[in-house]
Formats: structure tokens, sequence, C-alpha cells
């Protein structure tokens, strides 16, 4: 850890912003209301990095890192996040989540929504808790990756659309795919017989929460050391429909819907498929192999930290946040 910068009191938290410009409507508040809610949690003024077209996040994360800091926050959408978490990985940093943006997944398995107060609130608590990691080839995710039918819908989905309407702009871009005929794929799970079989789309989970906070795989435990893979299976409308309401209603048992467990995933297709990173499009490819690095991000998560649910407290901490926010302004 370096030293204290000048002026910073002895003990204070020291962190740092790595903030997406584009995704922010006014920097200059963000900034005041980011500076002063630190300051009267007793934190020392935190750096800010900007992201870049050229480098969206881990080139500023790992500066943060070198600067001494204790936390890094990610402020900006999906892909600013997935960029932090690679400049985070194999630290002793955490990770805090600013969310911004319309798309944030892991905000959404905090249950942080788009609630600034919430994450700083979350942050100064200091509820702490290491998370697997999942790892494709030099790139990193900490919620899902995904080949077909979701990289559809993300890609189908417009910038313009996500900010006016949030997102159930996903389900309009979903609708359009919902008819494309399945690949054919190829999954090994570890050193398991392969499975041959028809899908419409292949999630590797970490956690098992999507957008809009519906529940795929309630089993899934972002620290167990596993990745849970759910192949879905729909061929019409109605399966669509059917699997839909299952998840909707929390059922043990979701039609149309096989889930495996492992340490390293395979999924080869018969042409290229549209994948994704934790709500992030990366190139088309006929392969997605995976692997987990368990324990591999320090992250920040409402209290208590050791709950198997991120969201636990999630709304009490928003409150609590709201009040953190209202003195700093008080005292300005």
């Amino acid at each position: 850890m370096n030293e204290q910068a000048v002026g910073t009191r002895p003990g204070a938290v020291r962190s740092a912003v790595v903030v997406n410009p584009a995704k922010v409507d006014d920097l200059d508040a963000l900034r005041a209301t980011v500076d002063g809610a630190l300051a009267e949690a007793g934190w020392a003024e935190p750096l800010w990095f900007s992201t870049t077209v050229d480098d969206p996040g881990e080139g500023p994360t790992r500066q943060a890192v070198d600067a001494g800091v204790e936390v890094v926050f990610a402020c900006g959408g999906d892909g600013t996040v997935m960029s932090c978490v690679a400049g985070l990985v194999g630290t002793d940093v955490a990770l805090a989540i600013l969310p911004a943006g319309t798309g944030n997944l892991l905000a959404a398995n905090l249950g942080l929504s788009t609630d600034l107060a919430a994450g700083l609130e979350v942050a100064v608590e200091l509820g702490r808790r290491r998370l697997d990691v999942g790892q494709l080839d030099d790139r990193y995710f900490v919620v899902m990756a995904g080949m077909g039918f979701d990289a559809k819908m993300l890609e189908a989905t417009s910038e313009k659309a996500k900010a006016r309407i949030g997102w159930p702009a996903y389900v309009v871009g979903a609708l359009r795919h919902l008819r494309d005929r399945p690949m054919r794929i190829q999954l090994r799970v570890d050193d398991e017989p392969v499975i041959r079989t028809r899908a419409r789309t292949v999630l590797v989970a970490n956690v098992g929460r999507l957008q809009g906070g519906v529940t795929l795989l309630a089993d899934a435990e972002p620290d167990d050391g596993l990745l849970d893979v759910a192949v879905l299976t729909p061929r019409t409308v109605g399966h669509w429909l059917t699997l839909g309401w299952a998840l909707l209603r929390r059922r043990d048992r979701v039609p149309r819907m096989r889930v495996h467990r492992g340490r390293e995933i395979t999924i080869s297709s018969d042409r290229d498929q549209p994948r994704e990173l934790d709500g992030d499009l990366i190139a088309p490819g006929r392969r997605l192999v995976v692997r987990i690095r368990p324990g591999a991000l320090l992250l920040c998560v409402p209290r208590p930290a050791g709950d198997p649910d991120l969201t636990v407290d999630a709304g009490a901490a928003a409150r609590r946040g709201a009040d953190l926010v209202e003195r700093a302004q008080d005292e300005h």
C-alpha cells in the first residue's frame, strides 16, 4: 500500500472512481455527490479517472491500484464494470458499483438498480465478499457469459431504447428473435462426456439474476468455485411463454431448461453465434470456453456479507445511503 497522500487523514480509506463519462448526464454533479458523501463518511477524497474508447476501464483501474487505493468505484454500464473487474482480479482492492447506464447486470445482482446513494452506502459500510470470477481467454465476467439468443437480444436492443425505457427495452429486442432456428451445440463440463443437443441459448453463470431482477438460476452461488450452465431449448413461442412464466413464478423446475455445473465449460456450435460477457457483446464465434477463478475478486456487498443472496439488505442500504448523501449536502 502506498503512503497516504498529502492532506489525507491517517487511517482514512483511500478510493478511486473510474467513470464512463458517456453514461453520466452531469459529471460535475456526480463528483460533488460522491466526494461529499465519502467525506461525510470519513473517507479520503477519491481519485477520479475517466474511461476512453481505447481503454474502457482496465488501465485506469490498474493506475488506481498502483496508487494504493483500497476501493475502486466502477461508474458506468456493463462494459465499464467488466473492465474494472479485469484490473482488480487477483488483488486485495475491493470493487464497488456506482450504477449508471441502463443495463448493469452486477448492480442488479446486488439489488442496487440505478441507486447512486445505495452504491455509496454499500461501500462505506465495509461489507466485503470474495467472489469467483469467470474467465474467457484474457477477459473476465462476474455474472454470466452467453452464446445464442441472449446475445442476439442484446444486439437487437438499441442504446436509445434502453435510455428511454430501461431494462424493458430488452424484451422488445428478445421478441425479434423468438422464432430464430436453434443452434446445434456440443457441451462439455469438466471431464464429463460431451452432450450434443439443440439449444436457443447457453448461459454460463456465476450468479443467477437477469435484467429486471428475474432469477434464472436460483442455486447459483458466487463463491462456490463452480459455474452454473443453463441450456435453454424452447422451440415455439408457447415454449418461451411457459419457460418465462416458470421463471417469474420462481418454480424449482423450469421447462425447456437443463442445468449443469462445473469448473471449466466448453460450448461449440455448428455456426458462428453472437456472444456476450456480463451483458456486453463480444465478437461472434463458434466456441465459448470459460473457466472459474475461485475467490479472485473482492466486492463491496450489502450487509450481511455472508448471506447467499447478494441483494440482502440492499433496500435498507438505499435508505441509509440517502441519509448519508443528504447529510453531506447539508454540510455544504
